[in-house]
Order: C-alpha cells, then structure tokens, then sequence
C-alpha cells in the first residue's frame, strides 16, 4: 500500500486549466482516468487526509504509485480524451457501466450490394443502419415476419444466396413473395436496395407517408376494378398496422428522444435507457456499476452519456435526451452531443407531461434492475470469495488470489504445439488479457518443455518490460512489446498472484523452475491434474486433495477447463489454416504461396497432373526445374483427385477426421452425436 504523500506533485506544478490526468499503480498500469475543469484543485483533493476520502477513493489513491495529467484547451476536449482513455486503457477503478444482458439489434447491411435484414448482437460494423436495441430475438423476427410481406428484402446468409445464385433457384422466402429473389435476378440490384432503404425508413419511424400512399394506391385499384392487387395492397396495409401496433404510442408528436434513469446506493448505480422513435418505445437496455468514487447523479448520466452515444453514428443520437440530473457543467456534454449528432441536442430533466409520466416508468425499471442486479450479485460474490479463501488456505498463500494466470499446451500428434494463457481477476474471467504462443523450438508431445518455455517467455517479457519502460522489447520469439510511455496495458506486464498449470507434478516443477531462473520468487505456483483432480505443489511429493462440493476446486477446474478451451480452439484454428494437397507436399522449393497460385491457375489438382511441364511454367514463381520436380511428384501418386472447396479454391485433403462438434461446459470438447467421431491421432 502506497503513502499518497510520496508521490504528490507540488502545487506549483500542476496546472490551472483543463485537463485529464492519470494515476498508474507500481506496474505503470493507469488504474483511474478522470477529467477537471481546474486540474489544480481536483488533484489537490486526492491528496487530503485519507480519512476523509470515499472508502473507494482511498484504495485507488493508496493503489496508484504516480499521478500524470494532459492540458487541453476546454472541457469538450477532456471530455472527448476522458473517454478515449477510459475506452483504451479500461482503468479498473473507473465507472465502468456493463450491460446486464447482450441486446439484439435489427440490422440492415447497407454496406452489401444487395443488402440483408437480420438480428446482430455485438459491436456495430460501418455501413450498417441498426434499429433497437429489442429486449429479445423473437420480437425482431416477429416484426420482420410482418414487414417481409410488404418489403421483400432479402434475408437469407451468404452460403445459402450464392447456393441459389448457382442452382439458379430461390428459396422458400422467395417462393411464397417474402422475398424479391435478387439470387435470381428477379430484382436489380438498384431496385433492391431502393427496396431496403424503404424498410429502413418505416423502421426509422417514417411510416404515416409510406400508409398514406399504398391507401392511396388501393383506392386507385379498386376504380380501375383491380379488385386482386387492391386486396393484396389492404393486405400490406394491415400487416403493417400490425407491426406498428407491436409498440405503443408513448409519445405525442411522433417525438424521437432517449430517456436515461438512475437507481443508486453508496455503492453501486443502475441505469436504465429508453430509446423512444416516432413516438414509439424502440427498444431498451439497461447497465450496472461500481461506484468508485462518491460521484453524484448528474455524474453518473454523464459517464452513461459517453458510453451511450462514444462509439455511436450521429444518427443514433436522438434530437431530446431526457435524464434524471443534469451533469455539471452542462454546456460541455451537450456540445459534446451535438457534435456527435451534427445538430442540435436538447439535454433537460423532464418537469411535466407525458415525458414525466415515461421517465418515472424508466426509473421503476432502474430501481428494480438494481434489486435484481444486488441479489445476484451478492450470491456472485459471496461465492467467489469463499472460493478464492479456500485456494488460499490449501495452498498457504498469505492472501486470496485476485489475479490467477492459468496456462495449457495444446498440440495432435505432436503438431502446432501451441499454449494458451487466461486471466482470472476476482474469480472472473478477463478475456482482454488472454495471450496465446506458438512453440517454435521444438516439435514433439512433450508437455513439459512447452510448459518451461511458456512460463520463461511470459515472464522474461514481464521482467524487460518492469525494467525497460516504454523501450521495445523483443523475446526471441518475434512478439514485440509496446511502447508503453502513455500507459497503454503491455502485454505481460501485470504479474498474477498464483500461476495454475494444466497438468501435474512435471509440467508445476518445469513452471517453478522457469520462475527460478528468473528469480521471481513472489508468485505461487500449483497444477491441476484432470484425472484425479489434483492440486500439486512445486517440491511436494504428494498433492493436495480439496473436497468435491469445494468453491476452491470448482474455481480451479473453471480456469484450467477454459484455458483447455482457449488452447484447443487456438490449435484447431492453427491447423485448419495449414494448406494440406497431399501430392504436392515435401516438392523442394514448393511453399504454402506457391502451391496456392497452382491450385488457383490450374483449379484441381487432377487437372494439375494432366498439365505440361511448359503449362506448369506458366504460373508466376514456378520455373523449370520446380515444374519437372512438381510432375514427377504428381507421377509417383495415385491418379485419384481429390475434393475442391467450390467457396475458397482450396484442395480439400481426404483426411479421416471430424469436424469439431459443439462443446460441453466450459472444456471446449466434442460432444456425442449418436455416431462415432473420426480423428487422425490424438488431440490434446
């Protein structure tokens, strides 16, 4: 634990302006990022007396070991920096708000030539209009069901719209009109997407004038006694009543506006996010955060407002966004906002009306989000402590483990050895740390030299890196470090508390003896064997056995089985990269490039065995004496021809192993179908 004393910088020294500053721990790791209109008294009120600080404002200034900041010109700036920092160096004392659930989107991929409608979930692709977030699946689909009848926009994947590009024959959608078929060329492409942006504007709330024309066009039917198109157009007209019905009016106007609602207590916040177009309720999302500091409410909507609307289009910012608080200062944010929108932003606190009568609906759903949030995560995190106590007691650590590194080595037959690292912090996972090595040195089942060369490159990286700040570092292994200067989290550079190995009592003596050849003597190191479930110690002739029903054991058996997971799906994807066409392996001066460029000019390799020399000559980087090598590689085989993949070009090898299956738990392995799996040898 840190004085803040040591570290505190002059007064003289810190400037009075704008700014954003940083304050790193011991590792040079930025733990907090935070923006002032004066830097001079906002630090000035970390350094006071400790015990008049936030209980969590206390850890964070004992935790850091140096303080930095950056002058900008005016608040918009710090603001747009602020983010930018908290987004790329993800401080774990920050406010971090995380989405209770993954929310579905109905996307529209107007970046395509012929543009597709379906549910994506995940970070948001350019060239994509999202409408959403929905709370479920189903609600989209049900909608779209509805509206396909009217806008027949294509909706099917890639695979299945070149397959009927070739067989020249649509799918059921296009069969039954729910679909305008430009598979087949029933439709321009012109005409196709002219198709989708009409979709996107009924979706996007523009929908009286899109009624209004198709009644107008039934009534013109019927004059001109029509009577069947004008039945299919009162048709279309209902189904789309039909969809607009799914979301109630809330809204007078047909108002586009955002409402964020907070629920809070001293120790964690929930918001709550309306999105409300054309008068409609949208979709609905809603977050959850520790509260780092003894922020207020309008605090609070300001950092929602930055995750909100930080990585979104401009047309994704509505013209109102109705809030609970307004930040202080409110001028900055709201300049920040229609900057992002490129027009003006209205940011208020509802007083009256129906937009008073909505905000109180949202904050019911904060206050009940926060309820259910509170139980599941006292549940959550009374387990993981226990758990994290218990592997500090059968091991003799002096304190629970808050960073775990488990590492895996994962290889067939002694082939693409590679190995995997995940992170544990507070008995959660943190997939943003996980490293994966190819081990280049050798080739062969042998776990344990893997295992030392895993654990020597790791923590080399973690010694040069400690000692070498902001340099280049390289390993010998090709991996080359950041510079780190501005705080950007390096790759090795945050030690763990206790290394778990996926093995025994060989693969825990080769990590203990890697650690001791680079004197780290400070992290504990144990192995979990999968047969028994044992937990073996460095030195120790007999493991420790922890109970079946112990959260200690089953936290060890989640880290080891996921970084069982994170090996073997790194080794499959390794492998199924590896260009493999049989004949013309082992042919001197024949690469991975080259026999690419044969496969594309001459299409198959039957049709390579059939070609000349002079023809074989042909083909860029292939000379004479390669070509004469090539065929007489081609002559000694058997005339068989093997599979071409119609999608990539590539030579499908005729090799007696199945494709992985879905996975069981969190182990990653195959699961049983009824018929017996086929492999080549032995995947580990």
């Amino acid at each position: 634990m840190a004085d803040p004393s040591s570290y505190r910088p002059k007064p003289g020294d810190i400037p009075d302006s704008p700014g954003v500053y940083r304050f790193r721990d011991e590792h040079r790791r930025v733990i907090y990022v935070g923006k002032a209109k004066s830097l001079r008294q906002r630090l000035a009120n970390y350094f006071q007396d400790l015990a008049n600080l936030h209980p969590r404002t206390r850890t964070m200034v004992t935790t850091a070991a140096s303080v930095e900041w950056t002058v900008v010109s005016t608040e918009v700036e710090a603001l747009q920096l602020e983010y930018s920092w908290i987004k790329e160096y993800d401080p774990r004392f920050n406010v971090k708000y995380r989405d209770d659930k993954s929310y579905p989107y109905l996307a529209v991929t107007m970046n395509e030539e012929f543009p597709r409608v379906q549910v994506m979930r995940g970070h948001k692709k350019k060239g994509v209009r999202y409408f959403g977030p929905y709370a479920h699946a189903w609600a989209i689909r049900d909608t779209v069901d509805l509206l396909l009848r009217v806008f027949p926009v294509r909706t099917c994947s890639a695979g299945v719209f070149k397959n009927a590009a070739r067989t020249g024959r649509p799918c059921l959608l296009g069969y039954i009109g729910k679909c305008s078929a430009p598979c087949v060329g029933r439709i321009s492409p012109e005409d196709h997407r002219e198709l989708a942006e009409e979709f996107c504007d009924f979706m996007a709330g523009r929908t009286g004038t899109y009624l209004r024309r198709l009644e107008r066009q039934m009534a013109e039917a019927a004059e001109a006694m029509e009577y069947e198109r004008a039945a299919r157009l009162r048709d279309d007209i209902g189904a789309l009543k039909k969809a607009m019905e799914k979301n109630a009016v809330v809204l007078a106007d047909a108002t586009d506006a955002d409402l964020v609602a907070v629920a809070e207590d001293e120790l964690e916040a929930a918001v709550q996010i309306f999105h409300v177009r054309g008068g409609r309720v949208r979709g609905q999302r809603g977050w959850v955060t520790d509260k780092v500091e003894d922020v207020t409410t309008g605090a609070l909507v300001e950092h929602a407002l930055q995750q909100l609307y930080g990585e979104e289009s401009g047309d994704a910012v509505p013209k109102e966004v109705l809030v609970p608080a307004l930040p202080d200062p409110v001028a900055p944010v709201q300049q920040w906002l229609t900057g992002r929108r490129g027009s003006g932003v209205s940011l208020r606190v509802p007083q009256r009306g129906d937009k008073k009568a909505l905000m109180e609906t949202v904050e019911r759903n904060a206050r009940q989000a926060l309820a259910l949030h509170k139980t599941r995560r006292a549940s959550d995190l009374t387990t993981r402590s226990r758990a994290l106590e218990e592997i500090a007691d059968a091991l003799g650590l002096d304190s629970a483990p808050l960073r775990i590194e488990c590492y895996d080595i994962s290889h067939l037959q002694g082939e693409d050895v590679v190995a995997s690292m995940v992170v544990f912090e507070d008995g959660l996972q943190r997939k943003s740390e996980y490293r994966r090595f190819q081990i280049k040195g050798f080739e062969g089942q042998d776990d344990v030299r893997s295992m030392h060369e895993v654990i020597t490159r790791r923590f080399r990286r973690y010694l040069a890196e400690k000692e070498r700040t902001g340099e280049w570092v390289d390993d010998g292994a090709g991996e080359n470090g950041l510079k780190d200067e501005e705080g950007r989290p390096r790759k090795f550079a945050y030690p763990p508390q206790l290394i778990v190995v996926d093995g025994g009592q060989p693969q825990v003596a080769a990590a203990q003896r890697a650690l001791d050849e680079l004197g780290i003597d400070d992290i504990a190191v144990c192995g979990l064997a999968k047969r028994l479930e044992e937990v073996w110690l460095p030195g120790e002739d007999d493991p420790v056995v922890l109970p079946r029903t112990s959260e200690g054991l089953y936290l060890l058996q989640r880290v080891r089985d996921e970084a069982h997971r994170f090996a073997i799906t790194y080794q499959r994807t390794k492998r199924a990269k590896r260009l493999r066409v049989g004949p013309l392996d082992g042919v001197p001066g024949l690469g991975e490039t080259r026999k690419r460029a044969l496969i594309k000019h001459f299409g198959s390799v039957k049709k390579l065995r059939s070609a000349t020399i002079d023809q074989i000559c042909e083909v860029p980087g292939i000379g004479r004496k390669t070509a004469e090598a090539i065929a007489a590689a081609l002559a000694r085989t058997a005339p068989a021809a093997p599979a071409v993949n119609t999608a990539t070009g590539e030579i499908m090898e005729d090799v007696d192993e199945a494709v992985p299956g879905p996975t069981a738990g969190t182990a990653g392995e195959p699961v049983a179908t009824g018929a017996p799996e086929r492999r080549r040898g032995r995947e580990r």
